[in-house]
């Protein structure tokens, strides 16, 4: 393969950073041509600098002086703000787009990018639960190719390159059970932000690995594998694997199942969507299958996790409920990450939003981003939050 530039939209965070480790074992290969930001403007210079990027961006407009002043003496450009990040994905010098923000903050770069026709590396799972078909169908008219960065949904598209063409019987989501798997309710009800963000497994951002804890990560995965594989909801199922090796199953209709296996590292899935179709080496732990012993699957506990039935009731209704259902977790995340929400308050914030935004059928993107402005504001009003 010839060498592919690359735009990472979120490099501060955790998959940006590990998309650059990347980077770095592979110099020959990929050179990052632009890079993202919100806040951490630290790091976005130090990351510039290092892989002497073109394009900078910094979205948050009031941290732009201090970013182009600190990169004023390298042949480096700085812009600000999300329309920036737009217009600048769509350069020729870009070969592929990593869209690695978190939430819905994600959608409208990552739409600019498909409509550019560029190959798309999705991290970011909340553009296609809040916009799903609508993002799907622009990737189909524009030529843009969605090559998943999770790392379940990674896996299955791993797997089905294994027989293309044939029909998938069902897709099984294996997932992790998160810090509280073995709790119990009422434990679970007066759990502590400290206790949800120890993950057994993963090394992950804050929103993510809260999202773990309530299993809403799940939730939106299901959302996301409805829409990027065209697979029904009634065909994809959720199971609890604590070690945390199979990171997801195809099922076919002669009643073979195909798992991708390895260790729980996000730069394996991250590569192989950036090197797609090639498998390149990586420098990470090998699997030891002796020392691994064993491996167990349990099914999930929707009374203790009533994120999966939302979730999954969200996907039923279809139209902007999926999109209500995502801006209301963003807030009462971030609300329980505040000590303003109890753990259970998450779902149940959830819930009333889900019962208290105007629904719509079938709306369109300008009405998907209204939708999340609404929820999202009734979601604040909920929580107490100013």
């Amino acid at each position: 393969m010839g060498k592919r530039h690359i735009a990472i939209l979120g490099s501060t965070g955790s998959i940006g950073r590990q998309a650059l480790d990347v980077v770095r074992q592979h110099p020959d290969l990929f050179e990052v041509e632009m890079i993202t930001a919100n806040n951490s403007t630290s790091l976005l210079i130090e990351q510039a600098i290092e892989f002497n990027v073109n394009n900078v961006v910094i979205c948050n407009e009031k941290h732009y002086g201090e970013v182009a002043s600190a990169l004023s003496p390298y042949p480096i450009k700085v812009f600000a703000g999300m329309k920036s990040v737009c217009d600048l994905v769509g350069s020729d010098n870009i070969d592929i787009v990593l869209t690695a923000m978190v939430g819905f903050s994600g959608l409208e770069s990552t739409v600019a990018a498909i409509m550019a026709g560029k190959a798309v590396a999705l991290a970011n799972k909340e553009t296609l639960v809040a916009a799903g078909k609508t993002v799907m169908d622009l990737a189909g008219k524009h030529n843009a190719p969605i090559l998943p960065v999770d790392s379940e949904h990674s896996a299955i598209f791993q797997c089905l390159h294994c027989s293309p063409g044939e029909k998938i019987a069902r897709i099984h989501l294996t997932a992790s059970g998160g810090p509280f798997r073995t709790w119990t309710r009422e434990q679970m009800a007066s759990a502590t932000r400290a206790e949800a963000l120890k993950h057994p497994k993963w090394t992950m951002g804050s929103k993510i690995t809260i999202d773990s804890a309530t299993m809403m990560n799940k939730g939106l995965e299901i959302i996301e594998a409805r829409w990027l594989f065209g697979v029904e909801q009634d065909r994809i199922n959720v199971v609890v694997h604590p070690e945390s090796i199979i990171h997801s199953m195809v099922e076919f209709d002669d009643g073979a199942i195909i798992a991708q296996m390895g260790h729980p590292d996000m730069r394996e899935p991250i590569q192989y969507a950036l090197g797609y179709p090639a498998r390149l080496p990586l420098e990470h732990r090998k699997m030891d299958f002796a020392e691994l012993g064993s491996i167990s699957f349990h099914a999930p506990d929707t009374d203790r996790f009533p994120a999966l039935l939302l979730a999954r009731e969200a996907l039923s209704r279809g139209g902007n409920m999926p999109c209500i259902m995502n801006a209301a977790n963003e807030v009462a995340v971030a609300a329980f990450l505040q000590d303003r929400l109890s753990f259970y308050g998450i779902t149940d914030l959830i819930e009333k939003c889900m019962s208290g935004v105007d629904f719509v059928a079938e709306p369109d993107l300008e009405t998907i981003f209204l939708t999340n402005a609404e929820a999202a504001a009734k979601a604040r009003e909920l929580a107490g939050i100013e």
